[in-house]
């Protein structure tokens, strides 16, 4: 089953970036997830297989945008 993401939802990553944040947030959805660093401000783009596997958590969710399909 797929991980429940939306826009705006704040996710840690297993590993830190280079920068040393491991917190990025969700800016684009669909067959990948784009995520941008809350350290640096870095925006990279995932394929949502490999986003999946390197995500910890989710820290903090956006409430205001309904879950994506």
């Amino acid at each position: 089953m797929p991980l429940d993401v939306r826009i705006g939802d704040v996710v840690r990553l297993r590993k830190p970036h280079p920068c040393g944040s491991y917190e990025w947030e969700v800016v684009r959805l669909g067959a990948d997830i784009g995520i941008r660093c809350l350290g640096c401000g870095r925006r990279v783009l995932l394929p949502r297989r490999q986003f999946e596997r390197r995500v910890k958590t989710i820290v903090c969710r956006n409430s205001s945008s309904p879950p994506a399909d």
